[in-house]
């Protein structure tokens, strides 16, 4: 009862805190989110998680409080929304004010690819740019930069996986390929496998617990895929409000960013296959290891 209450209390505080709308004002999809916009601009929110800018996140809460697809934003832009609907919306655009949450938190959902993916704060949301590179032409097309059909690749090792989003999108991108996908984070693992098991692809994935390499020992691989922790501390120390949501764990990489970017180096040789290749996601460290 004592929880409940001091449940409500701070329900209350933090409805406090944000304007009320009265009923009927807002009546379009457009009308929330151009409210949405002024609510978030006014707050000083920072983006990055699946979003870049005010707009694009407003639009994308306001198609996932009502159950449309991003892509359906424009034809039901002018649409009006129900009082419930109204309702919940409102009720979002403050949670994410005041509570300064990723977006993708607040509704378990991020796309990558056009692909959904379902988030919470047991790993990091998911925006690697491998993603794009994994369907770009370094990849795909008649003639891949890279490697040859995209088909030839049998063996992909996807480490530090943390919500399985890039070993689900590696199995897209190459349908004949296994992947192994390996996380130290039990608790991320649970999310990576209630991804892969929605995708379809389940039995072509594997989730593996442990430290980068260690759960695979000396298996070859045609491509591994890296997207490690690579925050240095300035930049761990400097994190907005909406990055310190995210599991540390995943973020921080050392003083400089390479700590554990230096140990995935030292290693990939020894499960590279001949032909295969390494794809790994560097912070701004990048050019201390240039130097």
């Amino acid at each position: 009862m004592a929880r409940r209450a001091k449940a409500l209390a701070k329900r209350g505080r933090t409805a406090s805190k944000f304007p009320k709308v009265p009923s009927g004002e807002l009546l379009t999809l457009l009308d929330f989110v151009r409210y949405a916009v002024s609510r978030f601009v006014e707050a000083k929110l920072v983006f990055g998680h699946g979003t870049t800018d005010p707009m694009a996140e407003a639009a994308f809460l306001v198609c996932e409080t009502l159950h449309l697809h991003p892509d359906q934003f424009e034809t039901f832009a002018t649409a009006r929304v129900t009082a419930r609907e109204a309702k919940a919306i409102l009720e979002v655009i403050a949670r994410r004010v005041t509570s300064r949450k990723p977006a993708a938190y607040l509704v378990n959902k991020i796309y990558l690819r056009g692909l959904p993916f379902y988030v919470d704060e047991r790993v990091i949301v998911p925006r690697s740019f491998i993603g794009e590179i994994l369907r770009g032409p370094l990849f795909q097309g008649d003639h891949p930069a890279v490697i040859g059909d995209p088909a030839g690749v049998r063996r992909v090792l996807d480490l530090c996986t943390g919500s399985g989003a890039l070993a689900v999108l590696a199995a897209h991108a190459f349908p004949k390929a296994t992947i192994d996908a390996t996380e130290l984070s039990a608790h991320a693992l649970e999310v990576a496998r209630r991804n892969v098991e929605e995708s379809g692809f389940a039995s072509r994935i594997r989730l593996l617990q442990g430290d980068l390499f260690e759960p695979v020992g000396g298996e070859r691989y045609d491509l591994i895929l890296a997207n490690p922790p690579y925050v240095d501390a300035e930049g761990m120390a400097a994190l907005p409000r909406e990055y310190r949501h995210e599991p540390a764990l995943a973020l921080a990489g050392g003083p400089d960013g390479l700590a554990i970017i230096r140990r995935i180096l030292a290693k990939a040789p020894t499960n590279i296959g001949k032909k295969g290749g390494l794809l790994c996601e560097v912070g701004r460290g990048q050019a201390r290891h240039e130097t």
